[in-house]
């Protein structure tokens, strides 16, 4: 787990809400604070989609929304003169990924001991902050795919030019 303290907050910001930089992470939570606050829990309902449409095997995988689908909600909500005093968002590596993640860096892990690679994102009201965490589904001391997690998402911010200072 490593705390990255997000330096170009305008720049973030764009690429969070304006292009497509996150749109393949799951959401599993988001919360924003304005003149309310407003929850959004990323499960998929999914007795709301077609027999159809479950077919689909890119959405009958996952039991959690992309970010593609919640960003405009999102956008709608913190767009405007005023900032937010505060969001939560809480992304999740979509299974995909998990698997290409394993077998890149050949840890001796499966998908099935994943529970979820997280990356937390919590704006105060001045300081963005983005946390990562792992979740396995079994005990291990190995700490081999929570490193590999750490420095794949300073990579990915540095490929998306995030600026970034390690807490």
């Amino acid at each position: 787990m490593i705390s990255l303290q997000i330096s170009g907050l305008k720049n973030f910001m764009n690429k969070l809400l304006l292009t497509g930089t996150f749109d393949h992470f799951l959401v599993t939570e988001a919360a924003v604070t304005t003149y309310n606050t407003f929850y959004i829990d990323g499960h998929l309902q999914k007795d709301f989609f077609s027999k159809e449409e479950l077919e689909d095997e890119s959405l009958s995988e996952r039991t959690f929304s992309l970010w593609e689908q919640v960003r405009p909600i999102c956008f709608e909500l913190m767009k405007g003169r005023k900032t937010p005093l505060g969001f939560k968002i809480v992304f999740q590596l979509s299974r995909p990924n998990l698997k290409r993640l394993l077998t890149q860096a050949q840890l001796p892990f499966t998908s099935d001991d994943v529970n979820g690679l997280f990356l937390n994102l919590k704006y105060d009201g001045s300081m963005l902050t983005c946390i990562t965490g792992t979740s396995m589904s079994l005990f291990t001391l190995d700490k081999s795919l929570e490193h590999e997690w750490d420095h794949m998402v300073q990579k990915f911010f540095l490929k998306q030019e995030i600026d970034f200072e390690l807490l």
